[in-house]
């Protein structure tokens, strides 16, 4: 870590730990690393990861969820962008076992079995790129094939997959509009706690 990243406050005085998983990831140096990574940008106007996680937790607290999908959305929050500072940018094509969300799958390995949270951790931003080569870059048979992709990757948990996509979606400037595009696509009880 170097200096223009050590903080000024403590991580577990923001992120509030809950589990030992929680507790043990804010006390490792590759991870809190990341968690001081960001400057205020368009999506992102927080700036640093750590209080984008914030804001996702806060989005969890506002949902009516049982103690373990509490757990997974948690953990997955915490590690889902905290590799953003390591990720390749710029290479052509894009590198995407160098995207920030294959870099936190694989990182998130190490510190749980769940299968659901190492898959959603990997695919958290799927749906919103689906979005764009459907509304953006007006490719419908490509985002169409990589929503099919994804809901087969998921198909076990789209519900918590949706629930993820929601709390990371509604925070910051980010626009709403994926969400709503995903839930005409994809049959799920809708979520209305955020909204």
């Amino acid at each position: 870590m170097n200096e223009s990243s050590i903080s000024l406050f403590r991580e577990e005085d923001i992120l509030i730990p809950e589990t030992k998983t929680e507790k043990a990831l804010l006390k490792n140096p590759e991870f809190v690393e990341g968690l001081h990574w960001g400057e205020p940008r368009f999506g992102h106007p927080e700036g640093k990861v750590i209080f984008h996680i914030k804001e996702v937790f806060n989005n969890i607290d506002k949902c009516a969820l049982n103690p373990a999908e509490r757990e997974k959305l948690r953990l997955i929050a915490l590690v889902h962008d905290t590799f953003k500072y390591k990720e390749v940018k710029g290479s052509e094509p894009r590198n995407w076992k160098k995207h920030h969300a294959a870099l936190a799958g694989e990182f998130v390995q190490q510190w749980t079995d769940d299968e659901q949270v190492i898959k959603i951790t990997k695919l958290h931003d799927e749906a919103y790129y689906s979005w764009r080569h459907d509304s953006i870059h007006k490719d419908v048979a490509a985002s169409k094939n990589r929503l099919n992709r994804l809901l087969t990757e998921v198909k076990d948990c789209q519900q918590l997959y949706y629930l993820f996509f929601i709390c990371d979606t509604y925070t910051g400037d980010k626009n709403p509009t994926p969400v709503k595009w995903f839930e005409k696509k994809v049959p799920l009880k809708k979520i209305i706690c955020l909204k």
